[in-house]
């Protein structure tokens, strides 16, 4: 992996190429763009991947949390792929001070029975929480995940996620060719809350450089330049 890249961002990266979360070639994406490389956090399933996920995740938290981007006392994963990596992310961070962090998820359906309740992990109710997840697609599931927080007292100060593709949303009316901002862009601003990522575009195009070939690369660089955000 590059050099310029920190150690967490180059690990996550190969971590990533090696699982087969993160592929190139030809994948026709939700907008129905079609992209040189996908990414599917998915795929990080084995015991090996995990820990550089679990390290990725913790490393962002702790770097933002130091630099006074946000302050938190929950980690909140939305079901399902929020899960297991709130989990992850919280047992990854390192120092007393986070021993009394906690993390939460929703389940899909609120439970009839027991304890009942639509919510499992630590109580949320005036406290600051972030959102770990793995990307902002049209960013639909993290506006439910901020109402469903609030609606419990809770206060959203963050959200990480995995990748930014750093590529404008799809206008609405079909043209691409007008400025748009980027998913992460427009949901930031709608709530005035930062949104963090792991590894962006342009991480990936640093670390991949004399690992895939450059055609490979030139597709990617093409494709930020056709999709690339309005600012």
């Amino acid at each position: 992996m590059s050099s310029q890249l920190p150690a967490y961002k180059a690990d996550f990266l190969k971590a990533a190429l090696e699982s087969g979360a993160l592929k190139f070639g030809t994948f026709e994406l939700k907008s129905k763009r079609i992209s040189p490389y996908f990414f599917n956090a998915g795929e990080f399933y084995t015991r090996k991947s995990l820990r550089a996920l679990e390290a990725a995740y913790a490393a962002t938290i702790a770097e933002a949390h130091a630099n006074g981007v946000f302050d938190f006392e929950v980690v909140f994963g939305p079901a399902y792929k929020g899960i297991p990596l709130a989990t992850l992310a919280t047992r990854g961070l390192d120092g007393d001070k986070y021993d009394n962090i906690v993390y939460a998820f929703d389940r899909k359906e609120a439970k009839d029975h027991g304890e009942g309740g639509s919510f499992v992990g630590g109580p949320f109710r005036g406290k600051k929480v972030i959102i770990v997840d793995d990307v902002v697609t049209a960013g639909t599931a993290k506006r439910e995940a901020i109402d469903k927080i609030r609606g419990q007292g809770g206060v959203v100060t963050g959200i990480i996620v995995a990748l930014d593709r750093m590529e404008k949303l799809p206008s609405p009316d079909g043209d691409e060719s007008k400025p748009m901002p980027t998913a992460i862009q427009a949901l930031g601003r709608e709530y005035n809350i930062p949104i963090i990522a792991i590894l962006t575009f342009d991480d990936i195009v640093k670390g991949i450089k004399g690992i895939i070939p450059n055609s490979d690369i030139e597709k990617m660089e093409a494709y930020r330049e056709k999709y690339k955000p309005s600012e």
